[in-house]
């Protein structure tokens, strides 16, 4: 087995559902074969099955409900404290519904994956199965998943990478979102084994890959 050498990347990790990119991250982790350490996983629900997850490897967790603060800033403000108390090195969004302002101390350091080719199928809405129903109804042929940096709208910030995943004349929603997944699990992971070696630089909205640092 590879095992990778870059130094640990100090994660949190947002969720709101059962927390499949979670636990591929922490299973490839636990194996030694993705160098991160997750410090702290937030919800924006307690019903949330990732939680699970994050107990069984015995990693702090919090649970933060919109409906409990009065603006998005506010709760965009308790989530990123959290992560300060945590010190993490970044933020990793992961099926997250919410919207948290990322504060100008996060601004590059907060990651999301999206299950579409942005800015196709994106913003305000779509999420899960509902990007999936409109590939299928829009008819397209190509489609995939993106992780881009988080900004203060929907799906806008600068794109990292993108996995293209052809779509079937067969596929039903649920058949596209699973062979969208199998590449999530791949790209999420290669962009965090690139910013652990030092090799994201961010300049405006354009995302380049230089050499290991």
């Amino acid at each position: 087995m590879n095992r990778q050498t870059s130094k640990p990347l100090k994660l949190a990790v947002l969720i709101s559902g059962g927390g499949r990119t979670l636990k591929n991250l922490l299973d490839l982790a636990a194996e030694g074969t993705l160098p991160i350490d997750v410090r702290l996983v937030i919800s924006s629900t307690e019903r949330a099955g990732g939680l699970q997850h994050a107990k069984a490897a015995g990693i702090p967790s919090a649970v933060f409900e919109r409906k409990q603060f009065a603006t998005d800033e506010a709760y965009g403000s308790t989530i990123f404290d959290a992560c300060r108390e945590a010190e993490v090195d970044y933020v990793a969004m992961a099926g997250f519904l919410k919207l948290a302002p990322v504060p100008d101390d996060f601004a590059g350091r907060v990651l999301n994956i999206h299950p579409a080719l942005i800015p196709s199928f994106c913003g305000h809405g779509m999420y899960g199965h509902h990007v999936h129903q409109a590939v299928l109804d829009y008819g397209a042929k190509v489609t995939g998943c993106t992780v881009h940096f988080v900004d203060n709208e929907y799906d806008r910030g600068p794109i990292i990478w993108q996995q293209p995943v052809p779509v079937f004349d067969d596929d039903t929603a649920d058949s596209l979102a699973a062979r969208v997944f199998e590449a999530e699990k791949e790209s999420y992971p290669h962009v965090l084994k690139l910013l652990a070696a030092g090799r994201i630089q961010l300049e405006g909205r354009r995302v380049t890959f230089g050499e290991r640092q």
